[in-house]
């Protein structure tokens, strides 16, 4: 029992008390081989060995700073969200002028992507074969899988994207859309759940989108009714969670944006909290509290029975945060969740994209010791 919180529990669910977003950053070795292959020198067949090769001594490592479940550290992927989106079948990927956001100091590869026929999911999805694979190297261990929440899909090629022309299924009708991109996840859903997926994470950048002032105003200044479409988000990610499996845990992350230590939104959850918060069904949310640009915790209050996940430790530096300070914090947010629905994580994953965040692998995984220590000073995880 905790003498911080007498009435704090561990839990034996995702999401755990000590958490992590699902990224870390890539190997030198990984990242050679990428270029290899992207370059010719090398086949696909040979990167896959390098990526099996170091997933496994990643989920190793994951097993020994103590997580109840373990990612691939999405090292077979360039970015979060496109390598899973752009194999959805009637998407494609698409050079761009410029990256659909902005980051603070640093560019990003422009890529996005197009609804060019009826979205679906199929079993040749490469993300299949990975999870396999996953499986396959952590043993009994839990495996979590990360992909982007279905809202992405929307966001990048209607709201986001200032070309956007409808196919005719499409066509004035974005309800056909929101069903079909939903029943696209159901059917992923469905097939990762047979294959023995008990953790599922929706990551998602559109809720910190639409809490930043700035953000706002630009989208309603192209007369998007952005309440409307918080509610439409909504309605997808409930429509996923009403199929699920009773001991299918899904939680989504909000995030402002994590490429190479930067961000593209900035401005808390007060906007989207009421709706977010009161009325999306998952089991849990990872939300950002690293910093300011997260605002305070009052929007906590609209939280249901939703676990939340607080990423009060930055994923950006490695320099390690104050004890104190995060126990106080995690103090300050029972005002408005029990300390039983509170969990803990870094505030993103290590690596959103392939660059990965500026520190070092040391600092990453003594980042995720300092966690697991101050969970089981609190929760006696």
């Amino acid at each position: 029992m905790s003498h911080l919180f007498p009435n704090a529990q561990p839990r034996i669910s995702a999401p755990f008390r000590f958490d992590i977003v699902g990224s870390f950053l890539r190997p030198e070795t990984l990242k050679h081989a990428r270029q290899q292959c992207s370059c010719g020198d090398i086949s696909c067949a040979d990167l896959t060995q390098v990526e099996d090769s170091e997933i496994a001594k990643l989920v190793e490592h994951q097993k020994a700073v103590g997580l109840h479940a373990v990612s691939d550290g999405e090292f077979r992927r360039t970015f979060w969200h496109l390598d899973f989106l752009s194999a959805l079948d009637g998407v494609e990927e698409v050079d761009a002028e410029k990256f659909s956001v902005q980051f603070k100091h640093h560019n990003v590869r422009p890529k996005t992507l197009k609804i060019v026929d009826k979205i679906d999911f199929s079993e040749s999805h490469p993300f299949v074969e990975h999870f396999r694979s996953l499986q396959k190297l952590a043993g009994d261990t839990e495996v979590k899988l990360t992909i982007p929440s279905p809202s992405m899909l929307h966001l990048i090629t209607n709201v986001r994207a200032t070309d956007y022309v409808a196919i005719p299924r499409y066509e004035n009708n974005n309800q056909q859309l929101l069903d079909d991109i939903a029943d696209a996840y159901i059917k992923a859903m469905q097939i990762f759940y047979q294959l023995g997926c008990r953790n599922l994470q929706l990551d998602d950048t559109s809720w910190g989108e639409f809490c930043a002032e700035d953000k706002r105003k630009a989208y309603q200044e192209r007369g998007f009714d952005l309440d409307q479409i918080a509610k439409d988000y909504v309605y997808m990610v409930n429509k996923i969670i009403d199929a699920k499996p009773a001991d299918l845990a899904i939680t989504m992350h909000i995030c402002r944006g994590n490429f190479r230590s930067t961000w593209f939104s900035s401005g808390g959850y007060e906007p989207v909290a009421e709706t977010l918060f009161g009325t999306c069904r998952v089991d849990g949310f990872f939300l950002e509290y690293d910093s300011d640009r997260s605002g305070d915790f009052k929007p906590l209050r609209f939280i249901k029975d939703q676990q939340v996940v607080l990423g009060l430790v930055t994923s950006k530096s490695g320099e390690l945060e104050n004890r104190d300070e995060i126990i106080a914090r995690i103090k300050e947010a029972t005002q408005y969740v029990d300390i039983n629905q509170l969990c803990l994580s870094p505030q993103c994953g290590f690596a959103s994209t392939e660059e990965g965040n500026i520190l070092t692998e040391e600092q990453q995984w003594a980042k995720l010791a300092f966690i697991r220590e101050i969970a089981r000073e609190v929760w006696g995880e």
